[in-house]
């Protein structure tokens, strides 16, 4: 073997080398709150949900006298297919007050009461003054649910969809959790939360690396409509190039075993 070919085969066996220890690399961005150690703590804050417009809300009214209290409550629907008409019964979910566009609901003998802003407790309590001064109900309970908070999670989740809000003061945290986690070619710099506040589209964006910036984040506690977007990570946009002649393509290894094949044959000569 001549040195010249002796420098070829050596200057192949080192691309390789160097390409396959790179494609086996593990990134180091996996970890989730690399900032956090056995001697860390953090103040933990509360957050409760408010209406907003085109929220459902379910009102219950209950009274000891169930004849009055139903005077306030809306009748539980079920709709058959088929079925021009509409069938009330008593085992079906009950109907909803959808909020209009200016954060108002009509409420059966009260009007219209604005709720926009407002949390679930505050608007059960604005209701009970109002049945009380009104003297409609003398001790009445009033509870109140948003039957449509709900978040979409998408992009690299084990199961992308949307999933209920389920307590006011649920996280991107709990909400990737229950979308099973962020797939292993998720990119966890920068997670998306897209948010529109007062007519407008807001985006913020989520270190999961880091438990302090995503404890201070304004997105960290979830609101009504929110879209979770996790992007995909450089390795996993390579591997979507299915043309691309890339260290992670089965044509790229094709090549190199091709190259180190002709310079061998080369060198032995």
């Amino acid at each position: 073997m001549s040195k010249s070919h002796l420098n070829y085969f050596i200057c192949a066996l080192t691309i390789i080398a160097t390409l396959a220890c790179s494609s086996c690399k593990t990134p180091k961005d996996i970890v989730y709150f690399q900032d956090v150690t056995m001697q860390t703590v953090a103040p933990v804050s509360s957050k409760v949900l408010t209406v907003k417009p085109n929220d459902k809300l379910l009102i219950v009214v209950n009274a000891k006298d169930p004849i009055v209290a139903d005077m306030f409550n809306l009748p539980y629907m079920s709709r058959y297919v088929g079925q021009s008409s509409t069938r009330y019964t008593q085992n079906q979910g009950a109907l909803a007050y959808t909020v209009n566009a200016a954060g108002d609901i009509d409420f059966p003998f009260l009007g219209e009461i604005h709720v926009a802003g407002m949390s679930r407790p505050e608007v059960a309590g604005l209701i009970k003054g109002m049945l009380i001064a009104g003297d409609y109900i003398k001790d009445p309970s009033v509870t109140v649910e948003i039957q449509n908070a709900g978040v979409s999670v998408l992009g690299e989740v084990r199961t992308p969809g949307r999933y209920a809000i389920d307590r006011d003061d649920m996280t991107i945290l709990d909400a990737l959790g229950v979308a099973g986690d962020l797939n292993i070619q998720a990119e966890r710099e920068s997670v998306k939360v897209l948010r529109t506040e007062n007519g407008e589209q807001k985006t913020y964006i989520v270190n999961l690396l880091s438990a302090d910036e995503v404890r201070n984040s304004p997105a960290y506690y979830l609101q009504q409509e929110d879209v979770i977007y996790v992007e995909p990570n450089p390795t996993r946009i390579r591997q979507s190039q299915l043309n691309a002649n890339t260290i992670l393509t089965p044509s790229f290894w094709i090549s190199i075993a091709t190259l180190a094949t002709t310079v061998t044959a080369i060198a032995i000569r």
